[in-house]
Formats: structure tokens, sequence, C-alpha cells
């Protein structure tokens, strides 16, 4: 297995770490003895220690002397602040993790001495419950094997796919924003139930669920969205009527749009960071 044995070092003990160590130890990936934490807050590393048996610190540099993996699961704004500390800690045998949004890697390679590897990642927040969707795209001296240690961790909170860093804004825009557009579409359904008659909770019980069977009918039969709509789809029937006013209302149109404007958003951020 391609964590045997390594270290696993997190710079910053926030929920998303929280819920990658957790997936981590989860799935057999790796032993408590294996994950490092550093992080300000005394009570968030007396959290992680108490619930995982993991090692804790409050210095960051502790972290990277003793992991061969570094995840930097800091807020944006913090990044520089970070990699002024540490920059000069890490050494080649490092692959070096950032789930920072619109964090390139060609900024944090600057910070670093030499051709280091650098992996950027995108997860989103259903990572938190095990469902998460996560992109990967390696920096200039990052390889396969890097890719592959960053897909396999973020593929123990949900589903990773590897991408080339130019497509990581519109990764931003479709699955790192995707949970805000699903939940107002639940609303939404749920608000349509209400009106129709339903008690809320049911209403909302209902559309929600819909929502995760859908879901689950795309990614394990493999078929295509559109044959699974066609079978629910009965000539003059309900659906069709449904889906005509959908239609009606733009709705392909406004997904694209909510996709695109915060793809560009992303971008402008990014450019911030480059």
């Amino acid at each position: 297995m391609l964590l045997d044995g390594k270290k696993i070092g997190f710079i910053g003990g926030g929920a998303m770490a929280e819920a990658l160590i957790s997936g981590l130890i989860s799935a057999g990936l790796v032993s408590p003895q294996q994950i490092l934490v550093s992080d300000l807050s005394e009570q968030r590393r007396t959290h992680l220690a108490d619930k995982f048996a993991v090692e804790v610190s409050n210095a960051n540099n502790t972290v990277v002397t003793g992991a061969d993996i570094v995840i930097l699961a800091v807020k944006p704004f913090v990044m520089s602040e970070i990699l002024e500390d540490t920059g000069s800690y890490f050494c080649p045998e490092h692959t070096i993790v950032s789930i920072a949004a619109g964090i390139t890697t060609i900024y944090i390679e600057r910070f670093l001495t030499g051709q280091l590897p650098v992996v950027r990642a995108m997860p989103n927040t259903p990572a938190l419950l095990g469902a998460g969707a996560t992109a990967v795209c390696c920096g200039r001296w990052a390889g396969d094997r890097h890719r592959d240690l960053a897909l396999t961790i973020f593929g123990a909170v949900g589903r990773a796919v590897p991408v080339p860093e130019k497509l990581m804004d519109a990764v931003t825009g479709l699955s790192g924003s995707g949970p805000a557009y699903m939940y107002i579409i639940a609303e939404a359904l749920a608000d349509a139930g209400v009106r129709m008659g339903l008690p809320r909770d049911v209403a909302l019980t209902l559309a929600s669920q819909t929502m995760l069977g859908a879901a689950r009918m795309i990614l394990e039969t493999g078929r295509h969205p559109g044959v699974l709509k066609d079978m629910v789809t009965t000539p003059g029937g309900t659906t069709i009527e449904g889906l005509f006013a959908l239609e009606e209302g733009g709705i392909r149109a406004a997904l694209y749009r909510a996709v695109e404007k915060a793809c560009r958003r992303s971008s402008q951020q990014s450019g911030d960071n480059k």
C-alpha cells in the first residue's frame, strides 16, 4: 500500500484535517501512530489527541521534520506566514499537499528551497461525512507517485480525481461550490412540497433522499444522467410535465452560469496567489 510506513503530518487541525484523519484511520490506510498534527489551538490539539490518539504539537516545524507527507490544511490568508516559517525545513523527500483554496503550486514553490514536489487538492465540504469530491493536481516537480499518494489520501473521504492545474478553477466552480447549489435545489424542492401540502420535515426528507438516491444511481450504475432521466419519464406522464417546467425556467442555463461565475471568481483569487 502506498501509505505503508509513511508519516503524515497536518499543519492545521481544523475540520477538514479531522475529516481526513478520521477517513484514513477508519479505512485502515494508516495507524494513529503515523499521524502528526500541529495547531495553534490547545483545544483542537487536545480534541484530536483524545479522539484519534495521534501525536500533536504547537510547532509546525515539528510536523515538517517528522513527516513524509505534509498536508497544509490552513486558510489561504495564513499560507504565506506558514510557509515563511516552515519553508526551509522541507526537503526533496517530502510530499507537500495543500488544500488551501486559490493557492497555486507555483506560489507554494516560491517559499521552498530546491525542486520540491507540491500537490494541490480541492476537496469539498461533504468530505466531512466521507462523501467528498476532490480534484488533485501536481506542481512542476511532483510526479505520478506524489499524485497517487494524494489520491489515496483524499479517496479515504470520498472520490478523488486527477486534473491539470489549469482546470482547478473549473473544479472550484463545479464541485467546490457545488454543495451550495445542491442545497438550494433541495430547499426549493422541499418548499415546493410544502406548497403542495406536505409537512416541512417530510418534504425535506423526501427531497434530500431523492437527491442522494439520484446521485448514487449515476455513480453506481455508470449510466449517463440523460439515460436515467428517460427511464423515469413516461410519455404524457407527470415527470415530463415537471421537466418541461424546469426547462421553461432555464434550469440548465442557470447552472451553467453558476459554475461559470464561481470559476471566474476563483480565477481572480488564484491570480493573486500565483
